[in-house]
């Protein structure tokens, strides 16, 4: 394929994540925290690691948010992360941390995040190669050390390529979690039709919906559990929250909001 490499990783300043973490030694986990208490108690204490996430919404609904807090989370728990994106830099993502107090820089630094812009310089924009592209993702999360994968978002490659194709990446993400591997991945509602989407959903262990509601004269983005597989404590329904600069995700009560 002409052009740039398809993954364009911003290097930390060291790769000492592993050393880093045997230095400190690592007790047994089981739970992927979102580092925010009021959002686990939601999703019974956190996601099950090795399990595969669909965080699924329409625009502006906060998707991206919600996984830069479950960052946020895995670093707090020695845990390294793998983030795929094709909307963000590394200055917009540790630019966006930053705003919600959520400083990285250090982990980034020190090699336990590791950021892969999606390249698609001179790009052919046919279904073999978009195919083809796929394949190479999870080839690449396969080879990685890290613990917890996050893809943000999956629409831009559902334009050029079949809904099976796309079934069979979700599925390759689901063996890969079956080996230890935890996978988040963002999708917008509205890259699918229904039936797509109920199999796509069918296959992902943990199922979040985002979306917009109206509180007074303002929106909010409320947070949906449809679904955690294997959960210890029942889902919670809904978190509704909003973004404050400086501060945050701050949990708004639902019944302030008309849902």
């Amino acid at each position: 394929m002409p052009g740039k490499p398809l993954f364009e990783e911003e290097e930390s300043a060291s790769d000492g994540g592993d050393a880093f973490s045997a230095l400190l030694g690592v007790e047994e986990r089981k739970i992927l925290s979102t580092g925010n208490a009021e959002i686990d108690k939601k999703i019974a204490d956190g996601l099950p690691l090795g399990s595969l996430t669909l965080i699924e919404g329409e625009n502006d609904t906060g998707k991206s948010v919600l996984t830069q807090q479950i960052i946020w989370g895995a670093m707090k728990t020695n845990l390294c992360v793998d983030l795929y994106t094709t909307e963000m830099t590394t200055k917009s993502f540790l630019s966006q941390m930053d705003s919600m107090s959520l400083n990285v820089t250090d982990y980034f630094a020190w090699g336990y995040i590791k950021l892969f812009h999606v390249h698609l310089v001179d790009f052919k924009w046919r279904k073999e190669e978009m195919d083809d592209i796929l394949l190479r993702i999870v080839s690449h999360i396969r080879r990685s050390r890290a613990e917890v994968i996050i893809i943000d978002s999956l629409t831009m490659f559902t334009e050029y390529t079949t809904h099976e194709a796309i079934l069979t990446f979700l599925t390759h993400c689901k063996n890969i979690c079956d080996e230890g591997k935890t996978i988040l991945i963002t999708m917008h509602t509205y890259a699918f039709s229904e039936e797509v989407l109920v199999r796509i959903r069918s296959i992902c262990d943990a199922h979040l919906y985002m979306k917009r509601s109206l509180m007074g004269d303002k929106y909010v983005m409320v947070l949906e559990v449809v679904k955690v597989r294997g959960a210890r404590k029942t889902t919670g329904n809904l978190v509704s929250f909003e973004v404050h600069p400086g501060y945050g995700m701050k949990i708004i009560p639902v019944s302030m909001a008309k849902v």
